[in-house]
Parts: structure tokens; C-alpha cells; sequence
């Protein structure tokens, strides 16, 4: 399967992402990423008003981002690697440990939370409005609670288990290697989340990247919810549940991802949210069996953790097996 390779540039992509995780202003894959896109919408709005065409641009940008981006980071390692081959490692590490946010992930909710520490509601909730899309101004303690337990679940099979499973599919292939796939993910992921609105004037230009970012999560989000499930030790539970509630959700995986998280931690998340003033209501999630704390956050943060380690863990311990078994039977013949 894998080689040693592989397994410590994973191992140390997340020490480094545990460690310095995204600093502020240092260049970063998906800003890259951002701007191209950013770049292409403004281009196809100003010239493209047809439907059609703008369907068509939508499957071109998705497509060519996604490929571009694992094409480009398997030659900026081969680029490396022709330099020096422990440049090509640390420059490996470094690609894959931008693809990893669990860092990031946990910053942004202990931002929000240092600031409701205070007591200081106002500047939690303008803080808090640098995460979510929804409308933060008038929004409760127990709402903001609720804003970053759901940022903080739908994330982390966004931007923390799928990349990891990619990169992992990307090792146990061939000439491949971890940064490509997670690449490829992150790029869909970023176009989902800036042009795959249902609202307009992303409607045309973003369907296809939503679609795109549905299917590529799909898998990682159903392993996601099964190593929580096991986490918690009542899988047929935390399954049904999901069965139950994540369904109704229109998205085929932030509800997934959601509702075991809530499931876990016997909270309800869901509920009516302002977008721009207007009200929408979200499915509800899980059962009301505890109010949404701060510790509440926490303890999805660490289930994150907790399910990073484990799929890092069997990856790493897949290698040594697969080491180990050909030398037992070698021995064993003998």
C-alpha cells in the first residue's frame, strides 16, 4: 500500500497545522484559489448575461480549478524534489498542512468564545459574523451558542476529515502522493463556498461547484459520521438519528455531518436563521436533551480531534502492518 514516505509527511502536515495551523498574511493555496475564482466571476458576469452560458462557464471553472489545482501541486513537488529531495518534503508538508484546518477551525470558535467570556455580547457578535453568513447583530448568548456549534460541525468534515481522507486516497496511490487530491478537495470546497449559492447571480455560474462539492464530500462525510458514532459507543443510535433528522436537510452532507455531532453531544441545533433580514428556517437537528454551552463547542472540537487522530493513526498503523506481514512470512517459511 502506502510507503514510510507518505505516512510522515501526513504525521508531520498535522503536527505542523496542530502547531502554527494558518498564520494571518502568510501565502496560502486557497487565497490563490479565491482570487482565480474571484477573478473569473467578475470576467463571466460582465460579458456572459445567457443562461446557458453561464451554466457552461460554471462547468468550465469548476473542472478546470479543481484539475489545475492537483496538476499544480503535484509539480510544485516534483519541482522541489528535482531541487532537493528533503526540499520536496518540506515542501509537501507544508502543501498539506494548508489542506488541513482543524487549527483554524478551533480559532475561530475560541475567538468567538474569548469574546463572550468578557461578557461583551456585541463584540462577540461581530467577531462571530466574520465565520457565518448569517445575520449577527441580534442574536441571543444561547444563539450565538448555536451559530458556532453548527459552524464548527459542518466544518469539520469540510475542512478537516475530507481533506484528510483525500490526501490518504492520494498516498495509497502510485506517483501520486498526499498533497494533489486534498488539493483537488480544497479547491472544490472553496469554489462551493463562493460561487455555490441556489440565490442569485451565482445560480447559473455556481451549480455545477455545489453539485461538484456534494459529491466529492459524500464518502469522507459518511465515515466522518460512522467514527463518531463508534467514538461515542452507540452506533446504531447516532446512525438512526442521522437517518431521522439529517435527511430533511437540503444539503446531502452538512446535515449529516451536523445532526451526529448534535446526536453525540444530545443537542439540538437547527432552527430559524436571519440571512440579510430574511428569516429561513433551518431543520431541526438532534434531540433538545442539553442546552448548547461553551463546553458543548469544545467537546465537538475535541470529537474532531479525537477522529483526525484516529484516521491518521489506522493510516499510519496500515504501513507498518503492511511491512511487517510479508517479513512474518518470510520467517515462517523458514
Amino acid at each position: 500500500m502506502m510507503t514510510n514516505q507518505p505516512q510522515t509527511i501526513l504525521f508531520l502536515a498535522a503536527v505542523l497545522d496542530y502547531l502554527i495551523g494558518d498564520p494571518w498574511g502568510w501565502p496560502h493555496p486557497v487565497r490563490v484559489m479565491g482570487w482565480i475564482i474571484s477573478q473569473f466571476s467578475k470576467f463571466t458576469f460582465k460579458y456572459c448575461k445567457n443562461k446557458v452560458v453561464l451554466r457552461c462557464a460554471g462547468i468550465l471553472l469548476g473542472i478546470t480549478l479543481v484539475i489545475g489545482s492537483a496538476i499544480a501541486g503535484w509539480l510544485i513537488v516534483q519541482a522541489a524534489n528535482c531541487v532537493h529531495p528533503l526540499l520536496g518534503i518540506t515542501v509537501e508538508i507544508i502543501l498539506l498542512a494548508s489542506c488541513f484546518a482543524g487549527r483554524s477551525l478551533r480559532a475561530a470558535a475560541e475567538d468567538v468564545l474569548n469574546h463572550d467570556n468578557t461578557g461583551d455580547i456585541v463584540a462577540a457578535r461581530t467577531k462571530l459574523s466574520q465565520y457565518v453568513g448569517r445575520d449577527t447583530e441580534n442574536l441571543s448568548q444561547s444563539e450565538i451558542y448555536r451559530a458556532v456549534l453548527e459552524t464548527v460541525t459542518e466544518n469539520a468534515t469540510d475542512a478537516v476529515m475530507a481533506p484528510l481522507f483525500y490526501s490518504l486516497v492520494g498516498a495509497a496511490i502510485p506517483g501520486v502522493g498526499c498533497v494533489p487530491l486534498a488539493l483537488a478537495y480544497k479547491a472544490a470546497s472553496t469554489l462551493d463556498s463562493m460561487v455555490g449559492y441556489r440565490e442569485a447571480p451565482y445560480t447559473d455560474l455556481g451549480w455545477f461547484s455545489a453539485k461538484q462539492d456534494d459529491i466529492f464530500t459524500w464518502v469522507p462525510c459518511r465515515l466522518t459520521v460512522i467514527t463518531l458514532a463508534l467514538l461515542a459507543r452507540k452506533p446504531l443510535h447516532i446512525w438512526s438519528m442521522c437517518q431521522r433528522d439529517a435527511i430533511k436537510d437540503p444539503s446531502p452532507n452538512s446535515g449529516w455531518s451536523e445532526c451526529a455531532y448534535a446526536a453525540v453531544l444530545g443537542v439540538q441545533v437547527g432552527g430559524i436563521n436571519y440571512y440579510r433580514g430574511v428569516a429561513k428556517h433551518k431543520p431541526l437537528l438532534g434531540d433538545d436533551l442539553h442546552p448548547i454551552t461553551k463546553e458543548t463547542i469544545l467537546q465537538a472540537l475535541q470529537l474532531t480531534r479525537y477522529a483526525f487522530l484516529i484516521w491518521l493513526g489506522l493510516a499510519i498503523a496500515s504501513t507498518f502492518f503492511d511491512h511487517q506481514l510479508p517479513l512474518a512470512f518470510v520467517h515462517l517459511s523458514f
